[in-house]
């Protein structure tokens, strides 16, 4: 059993990761601004409410732990489109530098298909209208990758495809090289279960593959 902090976990992918976790048996903290309001009960699950971009309340959060799961999102409105969003960037850059002065070295950080180096997967149809909705988003997101490439930590980048709110599947694929990259629909418990099991897993430090069915 790990300790484990889930950074965004009162919703989305987050929230669907902190259930897959529980149900492995890990310890659980579920880190957000709005984690008192998480409608979710169990022994081993512990809450705090934060900013992610706050350093004292992330080293807070992070303080014994195991490793973090970063599954951050912002909202789907104007903003989105329009920008500046640096939610990822600034989150991740103040996190990476806590982990790595406080001995945290095991990081899963969820991005999305089309961020960093997978941006070139994109077929040409798709380019024009995620670019209008997603570029402000995804262009931090990139930026977010890459600080994670350049930091010391065991981390595993996870880049989902289109989210849906489905049941699990167990069939999703994990493409793990870039000749494979290729967008999808996934459910968000399905992104949750594969981060539950790579957690402690070895053989996925430093790899950042695509999921989508």
């Amino acid at each position: 059993m790990s300790r484990i902090v889930v950074m965004g976990g009162s919703r989305g992918i987050g929230l669907q990761t902190v259930k897959a976790l529980l149900k492995e048996g890990h310890e659980v903290v579920a880190f957000s601004r709005s984690a008192n309001k998480l409608q979710l009960n169990d022994p081993k699950l512990s809450k705090i409410s934060g900013d992610a971009t706050s350093e004292s309340d992330v080293r807070t959060a992070i303080e014994g732990a195991d490793a973090v799961v970063q599954a951050l999102g912002v909202p789907m409105n104007l903003k989105l489109i329009t920008g500046p969003i640096n939610l990822f960037s600034s989150s991740t850059e103040t996190l990476i530098s806590i982990m790595e002065s406080t001995g945290v070295r095991r990081l899963i950080a969820v991005t999305g298909f089309g961020a960093g180096d997978s941006e070139a997967a994109i077929n040409c149809f798709q380019k024009i209208p995620f670019n209008i909705l997603f570029g402000q988003a995804y262009r931090d997101k990139s930026m977010q990758e890459e600080s994670i490439k350049k930091s010391d930590l065991d981390w595993t980048i996870v880049r989902p495809g289109v989210l849906t709110n489905g049941t699990l599947r167990q069939g999703y694929r994990v493409r793990q090289h870039r000749k494979e990259w290729r967008n999808g629909i996934i459910s968000r418990a399905a992104v949750g279960d594969y981060i539950s099991r790579i957690v402690n897993d070895p053989d996925t430090h430093g790899t950042d593959p695509v999921l989508a069915n």
